[in-house]
């Protein structure tokens, strides 16, 4: 970055913690790990921020291009923004020229990292590090149809009544995994593959604040759960544990799976729109996830499977590399044994199962490939990652390697997968 800046002076980056969803697209996105958060707020370190703008297109509310002129001595610290119900004023002209700044510096102030040879250093030593998530698109394919988004932000969501909800996973094990069908009525609520939905569950959360809205991915294809009709479906695990493997219970995920049919919730979104599905004929998509991060592989492999019923798609090849910690866990796994095996190539890893070796999505793409590196040769070849965040780096170096042994330089390759939305990361 190569801006001129007032000494003294900077142009904060800030997330509006009104809007925010928590979905953790951005932390995700960063590539110098500026953002972070906790339960309140997702917040940039300024110290650390190189308005490099990364995190702007993926963000699906908007709640990240915020920014604020601020004296650098005075820049709102971590402990600061995590505390924030709202968005800070400007400083007004007479503020910022107490702290010692022009009325006008905000026009010409940048970052600090921008122009901290500390910071800089530390930027530099991030980037010697694989980071996976630079490889991820922020473009939707070009075939992507047209979304939608924001239609109905958090401070106006909208209402929606459920109309089916059963556990998707086998019965009788304590992970559960609930398929949740919404109908909106006549209320216009259009969603694409791949994009997301946000419920607002009720209640306040301990200290008396209305809980945010959750973010799901949508599970269910652009016409409907059922065919013609105004609905989606999400694809939801009952948390009862935090990443630690603490107890702990999932405040809207448990309210989601207990949901009864003619049950009402708020709605916010739809959210999303570069994790698409190409719609050009003969484009392949493969697709990596666990657990939940299904749903919308679900829905893009639903699409394609009404289309080639109607003979209306062209071929394209579809590839699933779907892992969990036993098949008991899987989210539908009966509905993908009765897909025609000539429609989808299936791979299921178990890292769990008793008696047998650990597999991840990473040992099987490294097993099957000479049939990747094909895919990743071939330009109409979209890649979708989605599920824990543990497994990202796993998988994109997964492709590395496999570009690398089939004689592809992983630089260019993955440039062009970035370049051209046919790599997709959305992990959590």
């Amino acid at each position: 970055m190569d801006m001129a800046v007032e000494a003294g002076v900077i142009k904060q980056h800030l997330i509006d913690p009104e809007i925010c969803i928590r979905c953790n697209t951005c932390e995700a996105t960063c590539p110098v790990n500026a953002i972070t958060h906790d339960d309140n707020n997702y917040v940039v370190r300024a110290d650390i921020c190189n308005g490099c703008m990364a995190c702007i297109s993926p963000c699906p509310t908007g709640s990240i291009d915020n920014w604020r002129t601020m004296p650098l001595v005075r820049a709102y610290t971590i402990e600061e923004q995590l505390t924030w119900e709202e968005l800070p004023a400007e400083l007004t002209p007479e503020e910022l020229e107490a702290a010692g700044v022009s009325a006008d510096a905000g026009d010409e102030a940048a970052a600090p990292a921008a122009t901290a040879p500390m910071q800089v250093a530390t930027v530099e030593s991030v980037e010697t590090i694989f980071n996976s998530a630079q490889y991820g698109a922020t473009v939707p394919p070009w075939s992507a149809a047209h979304a939608y988004t924001n239609l109905f932000p958090p401070k106006m969501p909208t209402t929606a009544t459920v109309v089916g909800n059963f556990n998707c996973t086998e019965a009788g094990f304590d992970s559960e995994t609930h398929h949740i069908v919404l109908d909106f009525g006549v209320v216009p609520f259009p969603v694409l593959e791949g994009q997301s939905i946000g419920i607002v569950p009720p209640g306040v959360d301990a200290i008396g604040k209305r809980h945010h809205a959750r973010q799901y991915s949508v599970a269910s294809p652009r016409n409907g759960e059922r065919p013609g009709y105004n609905n989606v479906s999400l694809t939801v695990k009952r948390v009862t544990e935090d990443h630690q493997g603490d107890p702990v219970l999932g405040v809207c995920s448990n309210y989601v799976c207990d949901l009864k049919v003619g049950d009402t919730v708020q709605v916010v979104g739809p959210f999303g729109a570069s994790f698409l599905m190409p719609n050009h004929p003969k484009s392949h998509i493969v697709m990596i996830c666990t657990g939940t991060g299904s749903a919308p592989m679900r829905a893009m492999t639903e699409w394609r499977r009404r289309l080639r019923k109607s003979g209306k798609f062209e071929g394209g090849k579809l590839m699933l590399f779907f892992g969990a910690r036993t098949q008991q866990e899987l989210p539908y796994f009966g509905p993908l044994q009765s897909l025609p095996k000539d429609f989808i190539d299936i791979n299921l890893a178990f890292s769990r199962t008793p008696g047998s070796p650990k597999r991840y999505v990473q040992d099987l793409m490294r097993e099957r490939a000479a049939d990747l590196a094909a895919l990743l040769k071939d330009g109409s070849s979209h890649f979708y990652v989605c599920g824990l965040k543990s497994m990202e780096e796993g998988v994109v170096l997964a492709l590395r390697d496999v570009a690398t042994e089939a004689g592809l330089d992983w630089d260019t390759v993955g440039a062009s997968l970035k370049r051209e939305g046919r790599l997709h990361l959305e992990t959590y």
